[in-house]
Protein backbone atom coordinates (compact mmCIF):
# COMPACT_ATOMS: atom_id res chain seq x y z
CA UNK A 1 0.00 0.00 0.00
CA UNK A 2 1.06 3.76 -1.10
CA UNK A 3 2.19 5.79 1.96
CA UNK A 4 2.77 9.29 1.07
CA UNK A 5 5.66 10.11 3.51
CA UNK A 6 5.93 14.07 3.57
CA UNK A 7 8.21 14.60 6.52
CA UNK A 8 11.63 14.65 4.65
CA UNK A 9 10.15 16.25 1.26
CA UNK A 10 11.87 19.68 2.09
CA UNK A 11 15.23 17.73 2.78
CA UNK A 12 14.98 15.44 0.02
CA UNK A 13 14.10 18.23 -2.65
CA UNK A 14 17.00 20.05 -1.10
CA UNK A 15 19.89 17.46 -1.66
CA UNK A 16 18.60 16.75 -5.31
CA UNK A 17 18.50 20.60 -6.59
CA UNK A 18 21.97 19.39 -8.16
CA UNK A 19 20.69 16.67 -10.17
CA UNK A 20 18.99 16.49 -13.41
CA UNK A 21 19.26 18.99 -16.50
CA UNK A 22 18.76 22.43 -16.60
CA UNK A 23 17.80 21.72 -19.98
CA UNK A 24 14.30 23.52 -21.73
CA UNK A 25 11.42 22.29 -20.36
CA UNK A 26 9.07 20.05 -22.47
CA UNK A 27 5.05 20.53 -20.73
CA UNK A 28 5.44 24.02 -19.93
CA UNK A 29 6.17 24.75 -23.28
CA UNK A 30 2.83 22.16 -24.41
CA UNK A 31 -0.39 23.84 -26.17
CA UNK A 32 -3.26 24.05 -23.70
CA UNK A 33 -6.00 23.55 -26.21
CA UNK A 34 -7.77 20.68 -25.37
CA UNK A 35 -8.45 19.18 -29.22
CA UNK A 36 -4.45 19.51 -29.40
CA UNK A 37 -4.23 17.75 -26.22
CA UNK A 38 -5.89 14.74 -26.80
CA UNK A 39 -4.51 14.51 -30.54
CA UNK A 40 -1.37 14.29 -29.44
CA UNK A 41 -1.58 12.39 -26.54
CA UNK A 42 -2.67 10.03 -28.27
CA UNK A 43 0.59 10.13 -30.59
CA UNK A 44 2.42 9.80 -27.34
CA UNK A 45 0.21 6.91 -26.55
CA UNK A 46 1.52 6.18 -22.44
CA UNK A 47 2.03 8.18 -19.24
CA UNK A 48 3.96 7.66 -16.86
CA UNK A 49 3.23 7.98 -13.23
CA UNK A 50 4.61 8.15 -9.51
CA UNK A 51 2.88 7.34 -6.60
CA UNK A 52 -0.50 6.72 -8.15
CA UNK A 53 -1.13 2.80 -8.04
CA UNK A 54 -4.02 1.06 -9.26
CA UNK A 55 -4.94 0.10 -6.05
CA UNK A 56 -4.32 3.51 -4.31
CA UNK A 57 -7.96 5.79 -4.18
CA UNK A 58 -8.96 3.76 -6.97
CA UNK A 59 -6.68 4.98 -9.76
CA UNK A 60 -6.73 1.95 -11.60
CA UNK A 61 -10.26 2.96 -12.70
CA UNK A 62 -8.69 6.04 -14.01
CA UNK A 63 -5.85 4.57 -16.20
CA UNK A 64 -8.50 1.98 -17.50
CA UNK A 65 -10.60 4.80 -18.39
CA UNK A 66 -7.62 6.57 -20.26
CA UNK A 67 -6.48 3.20 -21.90
CA UNK A 68 -10.23 2.74 -23.29
CA UNK A 69 -10.95 6.10 -24.67
CA UNK A 70 -7.16 7.12 -25.73
CA UNK A 71 -5.90 3.91 -26.56
CA UNK A 72 -3.37 5.49 -23.93
CA UNK A 73 -0.90 2.96 -21.73
CA UNK A 74 0.08 3.59 -18.61
CA UNK A 75 2.58 2.66 -16.09
CA UNK A 76 3.08 3.45 -12.35
CA UNK A 77 6.07 3.52 -10.15
CA UNK A 78 5.05 3.94 -6.36
CA UNK A 79 6.77 5.70 -3.69
CA UNK A 80 6.02 8.79 -1.51
CA UNK A 81 6.11 12.34 -2.02
CA UNK A 82 9.08 13.13 -1.16
CA UNK A 83 10.57 10.29 -3.60
CA UNK A 84 7.68 11.32 -6.40
CA UNK A 85 9.60 14.75 -6.12
CA UNK A 86 12.80 13.57 -5.77
CA UNK A 87 12.42 11.97 -8.96
CA UNK A 88 10.92 14.41 -11.00
CA UNK A 89 13.94 16.36 -10.49
CA UNK A 90 16.93 13.28 -10.89
CA UNK A 91 15.59 12.41 -14.11
CA UNK A 92 15.65 15.95 -15.62
CA UNK A 93 14.59 15.68 -19.73
CA UNK A 94 15.59 12.45 -19.70
CA UNK A 95 12.90 9.89 -21.72
CA UNK A 96 12.69 7.87 -18.32
CA UNK A 97 11.30 11.04 -17.05
CA UNK A 98 7.72 10.29 -15.03
CA UNK A 99 4.80 12.48 -16.53
CA UNK A 100 2.59 12.89 -13.49
CA UNK A 101 2.62 12.36 -9.68
CA UNK A 102 0.34 12.24 -6.68
CA UNK A 103 1.79 14.70 -3.62
CA UNK A 104 0.43 16.12 -0.56
CA UNK A 105 -0.77 19.51 -1.12
CA UNK A 106 1.90 20.57 2.14
CA UNK A 107 4.55 19.82 -0.06
CA UNK A 108 3.11 21.17 -3.22
CA UNK A 109 3.95 24.53 -2.42
CA UNK A 110 7.95 23.41 -2.17
CA UNK A 111 7.81 21.72 -5.54
CA UNK A 112 6.88 24.62 -7.16
CA UNK A 113 9.17 26.63 -5.73
CA UNK A 114 12.22 24.11 -6.57
CA UNK A 115 10.95 24.91 -10.28
CA UNK A 116 9.99 20.88 -10.61
CA UNK A 117 6.10 21.76 -11.97
CA UNK A 118 4.16 22.56 -15.23
CA UNK A 119 1.50 24.73 -14.89
CA UNK A 120 -1.82 23.51 -16.08
CA UNK A 121 -5.06 24.37 -14.84
CA UNK A 122 -7.92 22.42 -16.90
CA UNK A 123 -11.52 23.86 -16.99
CA UNK A 124 -12.53 22.64 -13.78
CA UNK A 125 -10.28 24.83 -12.48
CA UNK A 126 -13.15 27.64 -10.92
CA UNK A 127 -14.71 24.30 -9.30
CA UNK A 128 -11.97 23.67 -7.20
CA UNK A 129 -12.30 25.47 -3.42
CA UNK A 130 -9.43 27.79 -3.21
CA UNK A 131 -7.68 26.42 -0.40
CA UNK A 132 -6.90 23.23 -2.58
CA UNK A 133 -5.08 25.03 -5.03
CA UNK A 134 -2.50 27.31 -5.92
CA UNK A 135 -3.08 30.56 -8.25
CA UNK A 136 -0.71 30.03 -10.52
CA UNK A 137 -2.14 26.74 -12.02
CA UNK A 138 0.86 24.59 -11.14
CA UNK A 139 -0.82 22.44 -8.41
CA UNK A 140 -4.40 21.65 -7.20
CA UNK A 141 -6.24 19.17 -5.42
CA UNK A 142 -8.35 16.04 -6.90
CA UNK A 143 -9.71 14.36 -3.68
CA UNK A 144 -9.34 14.91 0.22
CA UNK A 145 -8.99 12.96 3.32
CA UNK A 146 -10.42 13.39 6.72
CA UNK A 147 -8.90 12.25 9.78
CA UNK A 148 -11.30 9.93 11.46
CA UNK A 149 -11.07 7.38 14.43
CA UNK A 150 -11.53 3.72 13.51
CA UNK A 151 -12.83 1.18 16.30
CA UNK A 152 -12.67 -2.72 16.52
CA UNK A 153 -15.32 -4.07 17.94
CA UNK A 154 -14.03 -7.09 18.73
CA UNK A 155 -11.76 -5.24 21.00
CA UNK A 156 -13.90 -2.35 22.20
CA UNK A 157 -17.57 -2.62 22.71
CA UNK A 158 -19.49 -0.34 19.92
CA UNK A 159 -20.89 1.94 22.49
CA UNK A 160 -17.22 2.99 24.17
CA UNK A 161 -16.27 3.31 20.27
CA UNK A 162 -14.96 7.29 20.40
CA UNK A 163 -16.73 10.21 18.81
CA UNK A 164 -14.70 13.12 19.82
CA UNK A 165 -11.11 13.54 21.14
CA UNK A 166 -12.38 14.22 24.65
CA UNK A 167 -13.95 10.73 24.28
CA UNK A 168 -10.65 9.44 23.20
CA UNK A 169 -8.54 10.60 26.15
CA UNK A 170 -11.04 9.13 28.48
CA UNK A 171 -11.03 5.75 27.24
CA UNK A 172 -9.35 2.62 28.69
CA UNK A 173 -8.20 1.06 25.32
CA UNK A 174 -4.95 1.70 23.17
CA UNK A 175 -4.27 3.84 20.58
CA UNK A 176 -2.61 3.80 16.95
CA UNK A 177 -1.34 6.67 15.08
CA UNK A 178 1.54 5.26 13.15
CA UNK A 179 4.87 6.62 12.03
CA UNK A 180 4.70 10.06 12.93
CA UNK A 181 8.34 11.23 11.30
CA UNK A 182 7.25 10.01 8.31
CA UNK A 183 3.63 8.93 7.11
CA UNK A 184 0.88 11.92 6.87
CA UNK A 185 -1.52 10.50 7.85
CA UNK A 186 0.24 10.18 11.77
CA UNK A 187 1.12 14.07 11.02
CA UNK A 188 -2.18 15.10 9.99
CA UNK A 189 -3.72 13.15 13.15
CA UNK A 190 -1.32 15.62 15.36
CA UNK A 191 -2.78 18.60 13.69
CA UNK A 192 -6.39 17.09 14.39
CA UNK A 193 -5.70 16.69 17.97
CA UNK A 194 -4.11 20.32 18.08
CA UNK A 195 -6.88 21.82 16.13
CA UNK A 196 -9.52 20.11 18.66
CA UNK A 197 -7.34 21.49 21.32
CA UNK A 198 -7.16 25.24 20.31
CA UNK A 199 -4.01 24.35 17.84
CA UNK A 200 -3.28 25.04 14.38
CA UNK A 201 -0.50 24.31 12.30
CA UNK A 202 2.03 26.80 13.56
CA UNK A 203 1.23 25.73 16.94
CA UNK A 204 0.89 22.20 17.32
CA UNK A 205 1.51 22.22 21.27
CA UNK A 206 -1.37 21.15 22.46
CA UNK A 207 -1.62 18.00 19.88
CA UNK A 208 1.58 16.90 21.52
CA UNK A 209 0.45 17.50 25.25
CA UNK A 210 -2.55 15.21 24.07
CA UNK A 211 -0.63 12.55 23.01
CA UNK A 212 1.83 12.62 25.86
CA UNK A 213 -0.49 11.93 28.21
CA UNK A 214 -1.99 9.16 26.54
CA UNK A 215 1.90 7.82 26.34
CA UNK A 216 2.15 8.54 30.00
CA UNK A 217 -0.82 6.48 30.46
CA UNK A 218 0.32 3.95 28.72
CA UNK A 219 -2.60 4.13 26.13
CA UNK A 220 -0.21 5.05 22.69
CA UNK A 221 0.09 1.87 20.80
CA UNK A 222 3.23 1.10 19.09
CA UNK A 223 1.28 -0.61 16.39
CA UNK A 224 1.80 0.77 12.51
CA UNK A 225 -1.84 1.63 11.35
CA UNK A 226 -1.73 -1.11 8.56
CA UNK A 227 -4.44 -3.05 7.09
CA UNK A 228 -2.39 -5.81 8.18
CA UNK A 229 -2.39 -5.07 11.92
CA UNK A 230 -6.50 -3.98 11.92
CA UNK A 231 -7.55 -7.82 10.55
CA UNK A 232 -5.01 -9.43 13.03
CA UNK A 233 -6.87 -7.43 15.88
CA UNK A 234 -3.80 -5.81 16.94
CA UNK A 235 -5.47 -2.08 16.96
CA UNK A 236 -7.95 -1.53 19.11
CA UNK A 237 -8.40 2.07 17.90
CA UNK A 238 -6.95 4.12 15.01
CA UNK A 239 -6.50 7.65 13.94
CA UNK A 240 -6.48 7.71 10.27
CA UNK A 241 -7.71 9.23 7.00
CA UNK A 242 -11.13 8.40 6.26
CA UNK A 243 -10.36 6.93 3.02
CA UNK A 244 -8.22 4.41 4.13
CA UNK A 245 -10.28 3.89 7.25
CA UNK A 246 -13.43 2.98 4.81
CA UNK A 247 -11.01 0.84 2.34
CA UNK A 248 -9.49 -1.10 5.04
CA UNK A 249 -12.97 -2.04 6.89
CA UNK A 250 -14.92 -3.08 3.98
CA UNK A 251 -11.82 -5.46 2.58
CA UNK A 252 -11.69 -6.88 6.37
CA UNK A 253 -15.44 -6.86 7.55
CA UNK A 254 -17.04 -3.55 7.39
CA UNK A 255 -19.60 -5.37 10.41
CA UNK A 256 -16.12 -5.51 12.71
CA UNK A 257 -15.25 -1.81 12.55
CA UNK A 258 -17.31 1.35 13.64
CA UNK A 259 -15.88 4.43 11.38
CA UNK A 260 -15.85 8.06 13.58
CA UNK A 261 -15.65 11.29 12.63
CA UNK A 262 -14.40 13.29 16.14
CA UNK A 263 -17.04 15.98 16.71
CA UNK A 264 -14.99 18.40 18.40
CA UNK A 265 -12.57 18.66 15.06
CA UNK A 266 -11.06 17.22 12.34
CA UNK A 267 -8.46 18.20 9.51
CA UNK A 268 -9.31 17.78 5.61
CA UNK A 269 -6.39 18.19 3.27
CA UNK A 270 -6.01 16.91 0.04
CA UNK A 271 -3.70 15.16 -2.91
CA UNK A 272 -2.54 17.14 -5.58
CA UNK A 273 -1.79 15.26 -9.09
CA UNK A 274 1.17 17.30 -10.82
CA UNK A 275 2.16 17.45 -14.07
CA UNK A 276 6.10 17.47 -13.97
CA UNK A 277 7.91 20.17 -16.06
CA UNK A 278 9.52 18.02 -17.60
CA UNK A 279 7.39 15.51 -18.35
CA UNK A 280 8.32 12.80 -21.10
CA UNK A 281 4.98 12.07 -22.29
CA UNK A 282 3.46 15.69 -21.62
CA UNK A 283 0.09 15.96 -23.27
CA UNK A 284 -0.66 12.43 -21.93
CA UNK A 285 0.05 13.98 -18.54
CA UNK A 286 -2.22 16.98 -18.81
CA UNK A 287 -5.01 14.43 -20.90
CA UNK A 288 -5.04 12.36 -17.14
CA UNK A 289 -4.88 15.36 -15.02
CA UNK A 290 -8.18 16.94 -16.88
CA UNK A 291 -9.58 13.73 -16.99
CA UNK A 292 -9.14 12.99 -12.68
CA UNK A 293 -10.75 16.66 -12.41
CA UNK A 294 -13.76 15.31 -14.50
CA UNK A 295 -17.25 14.04 -13.68
CA UNK A 296 -15.77 10.42 -14.35
CA UNK A 297 -12.50 10.82 -13.13
CA UNK A 298 -13.91 12.38 -9.56
CA UNK A 299 -16.43 9.47 -9.71
CA UNK A 300 -13.59 6.96 -10.23
CA UNK A 301 -11.74 8.29 -6.93
CA UNK A 302 -15.18 7.96 -5.07
CA UNK A 303 -15.22 4.65 -5.87
CA UNK A 304 -11.52 3.89 -4.13
CA UNK A 305 -13.02 6.03 -0.80
CA UNK A 306 -11.23 8.84 -1.57
CA UNK A 307 -13.62 12.49 -1.53
CA UNK A 308 -13.54 14.34 -4.33
CA UNK A 309 -12.59 17.31 -4.66
CA UNK A 310 -15.26 19.07 -6.79
CA UNK A 311 -18.31 19.01 -4.67
CA UNK A 312 -20.59 19.43 -7.59
CA UNK A 313 -19.95 16.12 -9.40
CA UNK A 314 -22.99 13.70 -8.93
CA UNK A 315 -22.16 10.84 -7.22
CA UNK A 316 -24.07 7.63 -8.10
CA UNK A 317 -25.45 5.44 -5.47
CA UNK A 318 -22.19 2.93 -5.25
CA UNK A 319 -19.95 5.69 -5.24
CA UNK A 320 -21.77 7.53 -2.12
CA UNK A 321 -21.94 4.55 -0.17
CA UNK A 322 -18.03 4.42 -0.28
CA UNK A 323 -17.54 7.74 1.58
CA UNK A 324 -18.87 9.14 4.72
CA UNK A 325 -21.78 11.61 4.82
CA UNK A 326 -20.78 15.16 4.31
CA UNK A 327 -23.29 15.22 7.57
CA UNK A 328 -20.85 13.39 10.05
CA UNK A 329 -18.34 15.98 9.72
CA UNK A 330 -18.93 18.83 12.26
CA UNK A 331 -15.78 20.76 12.79
CA UNK A 332 -13.28 20.67 9.84
CA UNK A 333 -9.70 22.45 9.74
CA UNK A 334 -8.26 23.41 6.50
CA UNK A 335 -4.80 24.58 7.09
CA UNK A 336 -4.01 28.17 6.59
CA UNK A 337 -0.48 28.38 5.68
CA UNK A 338 0.56 25.22 3.70
CA UNK A 339 4.30 27.06 4.34
CA UNK A 340 4.12 26.93 7.82
CA UNK A 341 2.57 23.41 7.97
CA UNK A 342 5.43 21.96 6.06
CA UNK A 343 8.20 23.17 8.06
CA UNK A 344 6.73 22.42 10.95
CA UNK A 345 6.27 18.88 9.57
CA UNK A 346 9.83 18.77 9.40
CA UNK A 347 10.41 19.30 13.21
CA UNK A 348 7.66 17.27 13.74
CA UNK A 349 9.61 13.52 14.00
CA UNK A 350 12.14 15.10 16.43
CA UNK A 351 9.27 17.20 18.61
CA UNK A 352 7.19 13.48 18.96
CA UNK A 353 10.45 12.06 19.97
CA UNK A 354 11.28 14.17 22.85
CA UNK A 355 8.15 15.45 23.82
CA UNK A 356 5.42 12.84 23.41
CA UNK A 357 7.40 9.12 23.68
CA UNK A 358 10.01 10.87 26.20
CA UNK A 359 6.77 11.91 28.10
CA UNK A 360 6.61 10.33 32.06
Amino acid sequence: MKKHRLVSGLALLTIAIGLGGCAKTSAENTSNNWGTIVKEAKKEGDVKSVGMPNSWANWGGTWNDLKTQYKIFHSDTDMSSAQELQKFKSEGTSKNAPDIGDIGINVAPSAEQEGLLAKYKTKYWNQIPSWAKDKKGYWSAGYTGSIVFITDKKNVKAADAPTSWKQLASGKYKVAVGDVSTEAQAQYSILAAAYANGGSEANLTPGLNYFAKLQKEKRLSTVDTTIQNLQKGEISVAVMWDFNAMNYAHQIDSKRYKITVPTDGTVRSGYAEVVNKHAAHPYAAKLARSYILSNKGQINLAQGYARPIRSNVKLPESAQKKLLPESAFKKVYHVKNNNTWNKTTLKLGQLWQNKVLGAK
